[in-house]
């Protein structure tokens, strides 16, 4: 009996070690059929839906839609993705099921920005809102704001206008805010009226130009908005999605051509899909979604008025390009994951259509230590990803690189100086020596995992290395 015990207590062990961290809690506010790119990023939204518990999603309105809702175009979608649940059940479990999602669909109200704000202003949009943070979960809510946001800015006038001082701040801890630019005047307000909530932007409206400088617009932006080079813009084209999306089923389908930019409110949750690169509760350690610095933005003349308090917003990245030449810019740290992220796109795509054994599925990479490591300086530090898998019996590929913006330690860049040297980058054992410091210092190290598969999937694990003199 005790040999039975020990061996059960080894089971639980394993089983509570390898558990996922629990699910974030979202909500995406659209003023989807404002032009096609809402569309496309809900059709993506949905292949990614078991990645997260969605709380609602709201029809809005924005400064290209002033005067009406189009909830009835998230249905259309939702009403697609029923068709093709069970399959993609085939790829991984948690798909939520179709009436479920039919049943949070939300609107807000067909007015423009701060004229939807005050007494008598709440909608079924901001109500979802207020339930969702004020429910039994210690999880915090994030927010998507791929329109405008004054269904979140009535549900913050609501609760400041009902609830005591301590009570709203307790609220605004509990949110979570990534705005794809400023698409109402609300945003501003919102920013400066509750200086603690936690907020991404690339701040700004698109009359000002803003769009063509904001970090989300390297989702795709290449030849519209981004107007920049280096992310490969074959893997974004209407010819691209035609073959690997609008082919694959009912939800491809329903995927439009692209009219101006691909997908441009993607990064919002593109920034909080769980492979390994980013953590959302750091917007400064970059990921598919982007990276972002907290700081107050300069006046500039693309914003609505001067903003006043720190929030995290535009950061930049230098990376080397497709056309082989390295490149700097805040649209860099999108851009610089994109074959990743569009392959794993594709992937989800077929899990649409295709049983499970004609169809790819990401690595799973596995360290053989902590993804906390020390070291003194001239140290040698060992990385070890041996133990990593793939589900599919892929053989695999490994790439460690030191991800040089995030972390304190301030090397010369790999185009400027002499980058960190891992040794064996290629290969799942790598190493290096930890350079010299005066004082502790953090620096993060990726390991990228790839399969041999078609396509070729992505998953990633950060080692973050304090160095010591």
């Amino acid at each position: 009996m005790k040999k039975l015990l020990a061996l059960f207590s080894l089971v639980l062990a394993a089983a509570l070690a390898a558990e996922p961290a629990a699910k974030l809690r979202v909500i995406v506010l659209t003023d989807i059929e404002n032009e096609p790119d809402d569309t496309q990023s809900m059709v993506r939204f949905l292949t990614y839906s078991n990645q997260w518990d969605i709380e609602a999603l709201v029809a809005t309105t924005s400064i290209h839609q002033k005067q009406k809702t189009a909830a009835h175009k998230i249905r259309e979608i939702v009403e697609a993705y029923g068709k093709v649940r069970a399959n993609l059940l085939l790829h991984e479990p948690g798909f939520p099921e179709t009436q479920d999602l039919l049943s949070r669909i939300r609107e807000g109200r067909p007015d423009f920005g701060m004229s939807a704000i005050g007494e008598r202003m709440d909608s079924p949009g901001s109500d979802a809102i207020i339930q969702a943070v004020d429910r039994n979960d210690v999880r915090p809510v994030w927010v998507l704001v791929w329109g405008g946001p004054n269904c979140l800015a009535q549900a913050l006038w609501k609760v400041r206008a009902t609830r005591s001082p301590e009570a709203v701040d307790r609220f605004v801890s509990r949110l979570r805010v990534y705005t794809i630019s400023d698409q109402d005047d609300s945003g501003p307000w919102i920013r400066k009226t509750f200086p603690t909530l936690f907020y991404i932007a690339s701040p700004g409206i698109h009359s000002g130009g803003a769009y063509h400088k904001a970090t989300w617009s390297g989702i795709s932006g290449d030849r519209f908005h981004g107007r920049f080079a280096g992310g490969d813009f074959s893997i974004v084209d209407n010819p691209w999605l035609d073959k690997h999306i609008r082919s694959k089923g009912p939800l491809g389908a329903l995927y439009p051509v692209t009219k101006f930019l691909m997908e441009g409110d993607t990064p919002s949750f593109l920034y909080l899909i769980p492979n390994g690169l980013g953590e959302p509760e750091h917007p400064d350690w970059g990921s598919w979604g982007g990276r972002y610095e907290y700081y107050t933005p300069r006046w500039q003349k693309s914003l609505q008025e001067p903003e006043t308090r720190s929030f995290w917003t535009d950061a930049e990245d230098e990376a080397l390009g497709s056309d082989g030449l390295w490149h700097s810019g805040n649209k860099v740290t999108i851009w610089r994951w994109r074959t990743a992220y569009q392959n794993d796109f594709a992937a989800r795509m077929d899990w649409t259509v295709q049983p499970r054994h004609l169809a790819n599925h990401p690595p799973v990479p596995a360290l053989k230590h902590a993804d906390r490591l020390e070291a003194k300086s001239g140290s040698r530090v060992d990385l070890n990803a041996t133990a990593s898998t793939d589900p599919d019996q892929d053989s695999l590929s490994y790439h460690w690189f030191h991800y040089g913006e995030p972390g304190t330690f301030v090397l010369a860049s790999a185009r400027t100086g002499a980058p960190l040297k891992i040794e064996q980058d290629r290969s799942a054992e790598a190493w290096f020596i930890a350079p010299k410091v005066s004082k502790p210092e953090t620096m993060h190290i990726v390991l990228a995992v790839t399969d041999q598969g078609t396509p070729a999937l992505t998953r990633y694990r950060r080692v973050i290395v304090t160095l010591f003199p």
